[in-house]
């Protein structure tokens, strides 16, 4: 191991620890690829408990930005077990990592709930593990909320941006969403949907089952193609 290799080895390591991130290097194809987690809840503008496992979107955003812009980094793999979180966050976050030039994979390991759908569909491939799970369900809202027609409309179009990011950047239809995520018969106490592995791709929001090795590989394949 060259000296250069354990700076990396260093750096990767300090990275992991902080933010759940790494650089991948292919002494093969010499391509550079990003690991980028999203685990746990998404924290956004308030602070969750400190026992709580969260991803702050503050880091995640800066982040995405040094990705687009670096040119030593040839593509981006993100990886997510989350149960979703602030709504405002996740599709912030959703909407950077679209919109970034270099090929980028998705792989929902665990689960990729709520505001983590948009997340999984974000890239330019997904996959998903045979037993991974995404729930889909209406918006929700913490908090005091305003009993008044506005707060309806508010709900109203924070659903309508989510379905249509949704939509966009994959092959699910508009009208199948709004079925699944007011589905009464799945969630005992709650609306919605929970898909496993092969489902959400049957149901367009995934385009392949598959784990780290295909992720890895489709993400070079990308790369390759550019």
């Amino acid at each position: 191991m060259t000296m250069n290799d354990t700076d990396q080895s260093m750096e990767n390591t300090d990275m992991i620890k902080e933010y759940g991130q790494a650089v991948m290097k292919d002494p093969n194809t010499k391509h550079s690829i990003h690991l980028l987690s999203i685990i746990g809840e998404i924290e956004g503008h308030e602070c969750l408990p400190s026992t709580t496992k969260t991803t702050k979107y503050e880091h995640v955003l800066p982040q995405l930005a040094v990705i687009e812009d670096d040119d030593n980094v040839d593509g981006l793999l993100l990886i997510l077990n989350t149960v979703g979180g602030d709504v405002e966050s996740g599709l912030a976050i959703a909407e950077m990592v679209a919109s970034i030039h270099k090929p980028s994979v998705s792989l929902v390991l665990g689960g990729s709930h709520s505001i983590g759908v948009p997340l999984a569909v974000s890239t330019d491939y997904s996959f998903i593990v045979p037993s991974g799970t995404m729930v889909i369900h209406p918006v929700r809202m913490s908090g005091t909320v305003i009993g008044a027609k506005q707060t309806y409309d508010y709900f109203k179009q924070m659903q309508d941006r989510i379905l249509t990011f949704i939509t966009t950047h994959s092959d699910a239809q508009k009208e199948r969403l709004e079925q699944m995520m007011m589905n009464t018969d799945m969630l005992s106490k709650d609306l919605g949907t929970i898909l496993v592995g092969e489902e959400a791709v049957k149901e367009g929001l995934i385009n392949a089952v598959g784990g780290i090795h295909e992720a890895v590989s489709k993400l070079h394949q990308l790369i390759s193609k550019q």
